[in-house]
Order: C-alpha cells, then sequence, then structure tokens
C-alpha cells in the first residue's frame, strides 16, 4: 500500500475513532482542576457542581485543588492535559480573564482552552474581624482614611476574582489598606476570622457562613439588592459606594482539542446540575446565582474570555 493510501486510511479511521469516544465518554473517573485551596469561592461551586454532573454523566467528578499564583499553576497544569475530557478545570473572571493582563508569563493562553459553560454567578463582599473599630461601611472608610496603611485585607492571589474584588473596592472607596496575597480564599478567610488580618474581599458564597455566625463583620455587598442569606449586609447603593460594582463567575473550561461531542455530554451535565432545584437553593443559601441557560453555553462563556491576552474583560450584570 502506497504511502498516500496510508494516509488516507488513518485519517478515515481517525475519524470514525472520535465520534465512538465521545458516544462512549465518560467510561473512568473525571478529575476537575479547582485553581484555589479548598473551601473558597470556587472550591465550594466545583464541589456542588461535581455532585450533580455525576449523576447525568455516570462517572464521579474527583476534584484537584492546585493552588498558587493566582490560579495560573492549576491553568498552566490543565492547558497540558489530555484533550480527552478527563481533565477539566473550573475558572473565574480573574483566571480566565483578567490574569492574561496581569501577568505576562503566562505558560498559556485563552486559545489553549475550550468552554463548557458557565455555571454560577458570585456576589462580591466585603467583610472585616469584629474587632475592626468599625461596623458600617462608612465607620470603616472613615477610619482607614485616618489611618492609611494600617488596615490590611486578605484575597485568593494576584490575578484571582477575590484580587479584583480588593481591587474595585479599594478604587471606588478610596482607601489605603494593604492587600494581602494568600493562595486561596479559605486561608484569607482563617486568618480574617482569627484575627491576623482586618478583614477579607470575597465573594459570599464562601464568606457567608461566617458573616452568619458573627464571626465576621459584613460591611457591603456588590449586588443590586439584599441577599436572603444576609439581610443585614447593604448593598453598595445602599451604604453610600453606588461605584463598587462587581460580579463574578464561575465557568467550566477543557483543554483545547476535546473533541466536540465531549464537550456537548459536559454542557448537557452541567446544565442538567445547574438547573437542578437542590442546586439551586444551594446557590441561593451561599448567596450566589446560578446561570441562565443562555449563559450555559459555550458560546456565551467564550464571550466572557478575552480575545487577546492584553484585552481583559469584566463581566457585570444586565
Amino acid at each position: 500500500m502506497s504511502f498516500a493510501k496510508r494516509l488516507g486510511l488513518a485519517v478515515l479511521l481517525s475519524c470514525a475513532v472520535a465520534p465512538a469516544v465521545a458516544q462512549d465518554y465518560p467510561t473512568r473517573n473525571i478529575t476537575m482542576i479547582v485553581p484555589f485551596a479548598a473551601g473558597g469561592t470556587s472550591d465550594v461551586i466545583a464541589r456542588l457542581a461535581a455532585e450533580h454532573m455525576r449523576k447525568e454523566l455516570g462517572q464521579s467528578i474527583i476534584n484537584e485543588n492546585m493552588a498558587g499564583a493566582g490560579g495560573s499553576t492549576a491553568l498552566t497544569r490543565a492547558a497540558r492535559a489530555n484533550p480527552d475530557g478527563y481533565t477539566i478545570v473550573i475558572g473565574n473572571s480573574g483566571t480566565n480573564a483578567a490574569s492574561y493582563s496581569i501577568y505576562k508569563d503566562l505558560k498559556y493562553t485563552p486559545d489553549d482552552f475550550m468552554p463548557v459553560g458557565l455555571i454560577a454567578k458570585t456576589l462580591p463582599i466585603i467583610a472585616v474581624n469584629p474587632k475592626v473599630p468599625a461596623k458600617t461601611l462608612a465607620e470603616f472608610i472613615a477610619y482607614a482614611k485616618k489611618n492609611p496603611g494600617k488596615l490590611n485585607m486578605g484575597h485568593a492571589g494576584v490575578g484571582s476574582s477575590n484580587y479584583l474584588i480588593c481591587r474595585a473596592f479599594v478604587q471606588a472607596s478610596g482607601v489605603d489598606v494593604q492587600l494581602v496575597s494568600y493562595r486561596g480564599a479559605a486561608p484569607a478567610l482563617n486568618d480574617a476570622i482569627s484575627g491576623q488580618i482586618d478583614g477579607v474581599c470575597d465573594a459570599a458564597a464562601s464568606v457567608s457562613g461566617a458573616i452568619q455566625g458573627g464571626a465576621l463583620t459584613g460591611l457591603v455587598i456588590s449586588s443590586p439588592q439584599r441577599l436572603r442569606s444576609l439581610p443585614d449586609v447593604p448593598t453598595s447603593a445602599e451604604a453610600g459606594l453606588p461605584n463598587f460594582q462587581q460580579q463574578g463567575w464561575n465557568g467550566l473550561f477543557v483543554p483545547k482539542g476535546t473533541p466536540p461531542g465531549v464537550i456537548a455530554k459536559l454542557n448537557a451535565a452541567l446544565r442538567s446540575a445547574v438547573t437542578n432545584e437542590a442546586f439551586e437553593k444551594r446557590m441561593d443559601d451561599l448567596g450566589s446565582l446560578p446561570a441562565t441557560r443562555e449563559e450555559m453555553s459555550p458560546e456565551f462563556v467564550k464571550a466572557l474570555v478575552p480575545i487577546r491576552p492584553c484585552r481583559a474583560r469584566s463581566w457585570t450584570s444586565r
């Protein structure tokens, strides 16, 4: 057989095998990479999504937490994984959008990933240790301005969505506070509760429990209305900081080259999970919003990700 015929046969076989692989998928456990330490917003949402997606896929989704460099360590691993659908990654407005304009030496580009769909939208919140001499946002801003550089706020690492919350809050309030970088939201939250730092820039999904239990004081939430789960935390408009308007997101991605049929199966499982009544209730309890049907499409998520690293965009609710 000539080389040309062998090459043609190989192409035909590869085309024939690809649909079969997608049709059989998945036949074993799937790894979901989480770019931050356990306990943070991304981790909480990832575990909830994985639990419900498992029922649709018939295989377990094992969460693998990989903290470091604002999520870029995990994204590097995900970009290099085999594009077979057995390695997926949860990303957010920091790891998969803003990081491209923050870090200049990333080992991957937006083109190295393919979106599966949006999972949830997260609501930024500013919370402080009760020992901080401020019970309201106005008192906090006044104290911070009288004591420039004295207060410190923790976040999940430069390039994370929590870092973006901190930057947006500082810009809107005009305060001079030190921003302390951690390897995830959970370590920052733990230090804020223990008093090692004064407060955190976080999302309601991971900090609401601490506020409900009195371990932290919620000062303001970037939301159009107060949350049912945090009725005493005022919106930015109510608290006198209307310019503090930001909303984050979490979505699923796979490595470039993942077969369309596999992405379609993951998207179907994601849709089944997010529209599940139990998932929606848990999102409400955590102060997060499940994605709408339109937002769960790969096309919608693709619009949130920068076309080129220098054009990172943030997403706000419409």
